[in-house]
């Protein structure tokens, strides 16, 4: 009988995670737990993805202000430091800044505008165009951006995030000069040590400050990527990707190789309990704008930290609008299903420059199925931070 419904994406409950949780028995056991319950069965090619947050706590990977501290003061002086590009997060970077200040005299804080990277606004293009000024070039001292844009406070948290950082900073104990810019090599004005905070543009940023003559330069990346005292770390990704555990404490992304073994065993154990082969990953933010907020989702390095081998890729399909007008515009009803059907079944290869397949999203498999999970799962109270996915590898043509 031909299938009737395509991708369908559920969330998955499971309990409270905590340190040292045998997080393969718990996933699988929640998935089969689910099926039965509900009524359905799993397939070849399912996806089972697990939100990053609670592998990082299975994990234990934590670090507190200290451990920041210790870190910035050994690999930058504990002089004055320019943080730079931060993105505006009390649960993203607000805890990581107390950490950093607790471990300089100084920081100056060099804050990029309108908005951040992710899109978080300081102020909106309407008013950068009614003061003339062009933030490609133009730096601002903290009394220029008050005087031109006064207080402004963020949308959706009501925070006026540049007195917010400048009290956090002097709560630590060291001084603060604020200044606005987007060039990196501005920030070499005032110090030639430097926390480059920008996520996706990290390696560009300090390979400018760098060959521009910065003493020492570290992105977030480079911040807890190894132990200090006994701490969590993340060796790819240090303090990217980290998140608000308590007021002194941060949940690191996961770590890399405990996440990687994580998916492939539950992926054997899947296979030995019911001879499904399925995918299995580890999400983070999914890839996506608000189009209210403006802001892009994506805080995290990369959409995805690990994932089973059949993962790999992107989609490689046909648009069906377009054979559909184009290629058998004078076909209809049966004919047409079935000269469409036919099309799919006898791609070869890669499609890219295809016509037919113009028009269809040329991103990574695990951006496309992690974005999709993070819808699904949201980021409150919904108690499902395991998401199976049916369906998704499916097409027109699937019985």
């Amino acid at each position: 009988m031909e299938r009737r419904v395509g991708t369908v994406s559920r969330g998955i409950r499971c309990g409270i995670i905590r340190e040292g949780d045998n997080l393969v028995d718990i996933a699988v056991e929640s998935v089969l737990g689910a099926a039965e319950s509900e009524g359905f069965e799993l397939r070849d090619r399912d996806v089972i993805a697990l939100t990053e947050s609670i592998v990082a706590r299975s994990q234990g990977n934590y670090v507190s202000v200290d451990d920041i501290a210790a870190d910035v003061k050994a690999k930058l002086g504990g002089g004055t430091v320019g943080v730079i590009f931060p993105i505006l997060s009390r649960n993203r970077f607000a805890i990581v800044l107390r950490g950093i200040a607790k471990g300089c005299k100084k920081v100056v804080l060099m804050l990029s505008y309108p908005s951040d990277e992710v899109g978080n606004a300081l102020v909106t293009l309407d008013q950068i165009d009614e003061s003339g000024v062009n933030p490609y070039s133009d730096v601002l001292d903290i009394a220029k951006y008050r005087e031109l844009f006064g207080y402004r406070k963020h949308e959706f948290t009501g925070v006026d995030y540049v007195e917010y950082y400048s009290d956090l900073i002097k709560d630590c104990g060291a001084e603060v000069e604020v200044v606005f810019a987007n060039q990196p090599k501005t920030i070499l004005n005032y110090t030639d040590c430097v926390i480059n905070c920008d996520i996706h543009t990290r390696e560009r940023t300090k390979r400018i400050l760098l060959a521009a003559g910065a003493k020492a330069v570290c992105s977030l990346a480079d911040l807890m990527n190894a132990p200090v005292n006994g701490s969590g770390y993340n060796e790819r990704y240090g303090l990217l990707g980290s998140n608000k555990s308590t007021e002194d404490k941060v949940k690191l992304f996961p770590q890399y190789e405990g996440a990687q073994k994580l998916v492939e065993a539950i992926q054997e154990q899947i296979l030995a309990k019911t001879g499904k082969h399925v995918e299995v990953m580890v999400y983070g933010d999914g890839a996506f704008k608000d189009p209210q907020g403006k802001i892009w989702e994506l805080a995290d390095p990369v959409v995805s930290p690990a994932f089973t081998s059949g993962l790999i890729g992107t989609p490689n399909e046909l648009k069906l609008k377009y054979l559909a007008d184009n290629d058998f515009a004078n076909l209809s009803g049966e004919a047409l299903r079935d000269a469409i059907s036919a099309s799919i079944k006898a791609k070869e290869g890669s499609l890219v420059g295809n016509m037919a397949s113009q028009g269809t999203t040329p991103r990574q498999l695990t951006d496309l199925i992690g974005s999709l999970c993070d819808l699904t799962s949201g980021s409150g109270d919904k108690g499902t931070p395991i998401i199976l996915i049916q369906g998704y590898f499916d097409n027109y043509t699937t019985l």
